[in-house]
């Protein structure tokens, strides 16, 4: 075996200054091996979850989960945007607490990760920067200049004080471990040349001035300054990391990306189970002590907090999905995963490293303090074949891309590859108690120029109008056609273009609704073609523009430009008119939104009118009232014959609903969104919807969301429940008598299992909600399933062939065995 020079250098070093820390030690420091919070060593398992995409009630069951998920640290960011949206005037109420927020995981007996930012990305609305901060004189974001590093200095002082007035600091008794300042600056950093150099350094020095009792650090930064940690984002660092920026800094890794956000217009984005968990092993195999799931749970962009197309549903196939259920498998797999490498700890952190390459696929590494402790990782990076391994004379079977964790280099308690635990599949249920909806509608008017009081000569730029104070801006302008103007033969009308820089537009003329354009994430501009119908005389054209969020990453955030710029008739008798420069009228917002109809008081500004018909189409407001729906299930709203809108429920806005747009696979990326139970009353809900091209409200659908579909898919290879050891002392010992594999399955909420929808032991194939049989299957799969399960909450069944079939009577006796197993769950009778 051959060890890694800088691994054992690293390991020396760690067992010097670990002796030197005695229990009673206070704060957080770091070596070359891990974190030392208090004193004391720790792998940290982290997950990202952000207190603004979900209501404040919501926050203790969310940090509950997390928990149970063996997570012992949580990340947020600090969202500069949320907290001054006006220059000077601060917002910490409602689910704005931060310091509530980090409080409710300190009461968990969680630690924190703070992000302060002030630029945090996360696909929220200028990255997380004011609007009022883009027109500050001569100012460039993220760069060594003197009214941003002005303004910044001003925010993070603010937070840290914030901060250490409430001692939420580890050292004064807090949970906040570790802070961090700035987010992916190397993306960026070339374009600003030297003045990004001397930012990093600026905001390195500035930040620990603030506060230097705990370790800050700066993600994806290989460049950082030494006092600052540089950590790793991305989905393998176990492969794609370098390293810190030092050599007495431990490998951390701050955003483990659970899926991919989705934009309107995306296909859905999926990561399996066994990839992250396999990317985790692989980081820890390397001497990484820190992961964090980026996110663990995603939320809801609420309002109009999400960035430049991204969908109101943030993450959703996070661990925990966006209605906060448990998506299984992947939350249950890695919670097993945390405990294999907890049963591996005392040999992670004081064992000597070294490294056995068997070949190009198969290696070993072995962590080992000579006479006590030792943990080894075996790993198949091959991606199709699975393998076997040697090790101490016993041979060992892996699975393709795996890594098996043995912690005490004996013992195989957990496989990345194979998923021990249960699968679940979600499902969206009319509610009975909120259907039958009865609508009333409203109708904007729609605007001209003399309506408009804000003139121009040509139309405005968009964001600098709007002021991210809405969605919505009215653009009009009117010209005087001769008949003579107008094409003579029928068949050919005139055709509006208008060239938009973005993000999309509703088309008016005369009055009437033309048509309908969009970009998209990748390109934001836009051209928009529409025939039209015009009149001899005074003509009306009429544009609602509109934003889908401010961009949130990139060089120049604050040079960047929406709305539209150039607008001409073609196919006149004169050729094309260019009216770009024709005088415009504008106004911020659409009258419904400065009413406030969405709210019990507004509502009552305006006389609505009961659907009686076929819905009027453009730029008009929707209401209903609706009761609670049954049980404790999260609540969705189902808008799938919707175009693209708003939503709110009693007063409270949904975020932004875009059905029409259509992905690859002709469905919209999001039509379910979530209502969570915290906005509700028992009855009379208010449901508002403005609808700005058109729509079938009468098909929206209250619906309640449940995973009560559970699966159990596992082989006879697949290692016994992780759950089946424990330490005791130095220890290494088995808590169950019968250490064989089997399908353990669990209802949620105390249901039992009523039914067994699906049983095969052979080869069958699928995913939860859609399993099928193969080429063979035990006749008696059904009945042992239900002999094990039915009437349960929770059940094992056997992986023994003899139970299944006797010897002389099994239908494929030279086969690896599956079990495969459906099971509905329901409220006991």
């Amino acid at each position: 075996m051959a060890i890694s020079s800088r691994l054992l250098s690293l390991a020396l070093l760690s067992l010097v200054v670990s002796c030197a820390f005695g229990e009673n030690t206070k704060g957080v420091t770091y070596d070359a091996r891990s974190m030392i919070v208090n004193g004391e060593r720790q792998l940290l398992f982290s997950g990202s979850i952000h207190y603004p995409r979900m209501p404040a009630e919501m926050w203790p069951d969310i940090i509950r989960k997390a928990k149970e998920g063996g997570l012992n640290l949580i990340q947020t960011y600090v969202f500069w945007n949320i907290h001054e949206p006006v220059q000077g005037q601060f917002n910490f109420e409602g689910n704005n607490d931060v310091v509530k927020f980090i409080k409710t995981i300190g009461e968990q007996g969680l630690y924190v990760t703070l992000r302060i930012g002030p630029y945090i990305e996360a696909e929220w609305n200028q990255g997380g920067f004011p609007y009022w901060l883009r027109e500050v004189p001569n100012i460039t974001f993220r760069s060594y200049n003197e009214p941003f590093i002005h303004h910044m200095k001003k925010y993070s002082e603010m937070v840290i004080g914030l901060m250490k007035k409430e001692k939420l600091f580890a050292p004064q008794g807090g949970p906040i471990i570790m802070a961090q300042i700035e987010n992916e600056y190397n993306n960026v950093q070339l374009a600003y040349r030297d003045n990004g150099k001397k930012y990093v350094k600026w905001a390195a020095n500035m930040a620990t001035s603030l506060y230097n009792g705990v370790p800050w650090i700066m993600c994806k930064q290989r460049d950082a300054p030494p006092h600052i940690i540089s950590t790793c984002n991305g989905r393998h660092c176990g492969d794609t990391f370098t390293g810190p920026n030092g050599p007495n800094k431990p490998s951390l890794w701050t955003e483990n990306w659970t899926a991919q956000y989705r934009t309107f217009g995306d296909p859905p984005s999926q990561r399996a189970a066994e990839d992250i968990a396999f990317s985790v092993a692989r980081f820890f195999a390397k001497n990484g002590t820190l992961t964090n799931y980026y996110m663990y749970y995603g939320g809801t962009n609420y309002g109009r907090t999400s960035s430049s197309f991204v969908t109101t549903r943030y993450y959703d196939e996070a661990p925990l999905d966006e209605f906060g259920l448990y998506r299984e498998p992947k939350w249950s797999h890695l919670r097993d995963l945390h405990r294999a490498l907890r049963l591996s700890r005392r040999a992670l952190l004081w064992g000597t490293p070294t490294v056995q390459r068997i070949n190009q696929d198969l290696e070993i590494t072995i962590y080992e303090k000579p006479g006590s402790d030792c943990a080894a990782f075996l790993t198949n990076n091959h991606t199709t074949n699975p393998a076997t391994i040697k090790f101490r004379g016993k041979e060992y079977y892996l699975p393709e891309k795996s890594i098996s964790i043995l912690p005490d280099c004996k013992t195989v308690v957990y496989n990345t590859q194979t998923i021990v635990s249960q699968h679940n599949s979600r499902n969206f249920i009319a509610s009975e108690k909120a259907k039958n909806l009865k609508w009333e509608m409203y109708q904007e008017k729609v605007p001209t120029i003399n309506d408009l009081s804000l003139k121009n000569k040509v139309p405005l730029e968009l964001y600098s109008l709007t002021k991210d104070t809405s969605d919505y801006a009215w653009y009009s302008t009117s010209l005087t056609l001769d008949r003579h103007d107008l094409p003579m033969r029928p068949d050919i009308l005139p055709v509006l273009q208008i060239a938009s820089m973005g993000h999309a537009l509703v088309a008016f003329v005369n009055g009437e609704y033309v048509g309908f354009g969009h970009g998209n994430n990748i390109e934001k501009s836009f051209v928009f073609q529409k025939p039209i119908l015009l009149k001899p005389g005074t003509n009306t054209i009429s544009i609602l523009a509109e934003t889908v969020g401010f961009p949130n990453s990139g060089a120049y955030m604050e040079k960047r430009f929406a709305g539209p710029r150039g607008v001409t008739i073609q196919g006149l008798m004169d050729g094309t008119l260019d009216i770009t420069q024709n005088n415009w009228g504008h106004e911020v917002g659409v009258f419904g939104e400065k009413q406030e109809l969405f709210t019990e008081e507004g509502e009552n500004k305006v006389k609505w009118t009961p659907i009686t018909g076929p819905p009027k189409g453009a730029v008009t407001w929707y209401k209903t009232y609706f009761d609670a729906p049954e049980s404790n299930n999260p609540v969705a709203l189902k808008m799938d014959r919707m175009q693209k809108g708003m939503m709110w429920v009693n007063g409270k806005s949904l975020g932004r609903y875009w059905s029409s747009f259509l992905n690859p696979l002709g469905q919209p990326t999001q039509y379910e969104y979530h209502i969570p139970r915290a906005f509700l009353k028992p009855t009379n809900n208010l449901l508002v919807i403005f609808e700005e091209t058109g729509g079938h409200p009468e098909t929206i659908e209250v619906q309640t969301v449940n995973r009560d579909t559970i699966c159990s898919i596992i082989t006879e290879y697949h290692p016994p429940h992780v759950k089946s050891w424990e330490r005791s002392g130095t220890d290494f010992v088995a808590v169950v008598e019968d250490l064989k594999s089997g399908a353990h399955l669990t209802c949620p909420d105390n249901k039992i299992i009523e039914k067994v929808e699906f049983a095969s032991y052979g080869n069958p194939d699928g995913a939860c909600g859609n399993l099928f049989n193969g080429n063979c299957s035990s006749a008696n799969s059904l009945k042992i399933a239900e002999q094990h399960c039915l009437g349960k909450k929770t059940c094992t069944i056997p992986i023994v062939r003899e139970v299944y079939d006797e010897p002389n009577k099994d239908p494929c006796p030279n086969m690896f065995k599956t079990l495969a197993v459906q099971m509905k769950c329901g409220n006991k009778k």
